[in-house]
């Protein structure tokens, strides 16, 4: 059987207690079938992957006691992830991706032609965590709430690049490379495009690299994965 891994609150530490919430305790004990004895991974962001077992098997919770650590934190490069939601199934989508491709920082942004106006702030960060624990991470991202993109850009730090998936380039990666190392942001536009105002804005601004993702327009959750693919493997933890 595949290894079980959850994402817990509480401190991890040896001998530890964790307690199961009912969603946990219905997945662990009803799902998976498990019983007490049963080995399970567990990390919460900030205390790596522990290996412990089930005490306590319960219908509505449980606990378990942590034994040994397994994996130190590993934490992301330096780098935000800025989407306007579209579909529910694809903003999902671009959430899960975003945080097993190594984003430290998910923030949906509210552009001039973004289709969605609100989203659950809470799912999606259930997404995350879910992901985090399939695909074997010990971080996981936190996914902000939907935020105005001109309010976000008005206090916008120094020092961060902007990535900008720019659909009218073709070509611009050199501008990428020649920017180097350090906080960085990916910028995904809505489905229609960026506003021309939008664009203006984003072009006087000294932090954001304009950037081609190909000769083709690519649909905004594939956009996500395409740009965070070239981040990784050009500036990211890929090339270590």
């Amino acid at each position: 059987m595949s290894e079980i891994r959850l994402f817990v609150e509480a401190p991890l530490a040896a001998g530890a207690e964790v307690a199961l919430t009912e969603a946990q305790a219905h997945y662990l004990f009803g799902v998976m079938r498990q019983g007490t004895g049963a080995p399970v991974t567990l990390f919460n962001g900030r205390d790596g992957a522990w290996r412990a077992d089930v005490t306590r098997a319960a219908k509505r919770g449980g606990t378990l006691e942590c034994r040994q650590q397994t994996a130190p934190l590993r934490l992301p490069p330096d780098l935000w992830l800025l989407f306007a939601p579209i579909k529910k199934a694809r903003t999902d989508f671009i959430v899960e991706k975003a945080a097993e491709m190594g984003a430290a920082r998910i923030i949906p942004v509210n552009t001039r032609f973004t289709n969605a106006e609100r989203i659950r702030q809470d799912r999606l960060q259930a997404h995350a965590v879910e992901a985090a624990e399939q695909c074997g991470g010990t971080f996981v991202p936190e996914v902000t709430d939907l935020i105005p993109l001109d309010r976000l850009l008005a206090d916008w730090p120094a020092d961060r690049r902007i990535l900008w998936c720019d659909e009218t380039l073709t070509g611009a990666r050199a501008g990428l490379q020649a920017a180097g190392a350090g906080p960085w942001a990916i910028l995904i536009g809505p489905e229609g495009g960026f506003a021309e105002a939008e664009q203006t804005r984003l072009r006087a601004m000294e932090q954001v690299v304009p950037v081609s993702l190909g000769p083709r327009i690519l649909r905004a959750d594939t956009a996500a994965v395409a740009a965070l693919t070239l981040w990784q493997s050009t500036l990211g933890d890929w090339t270590t």
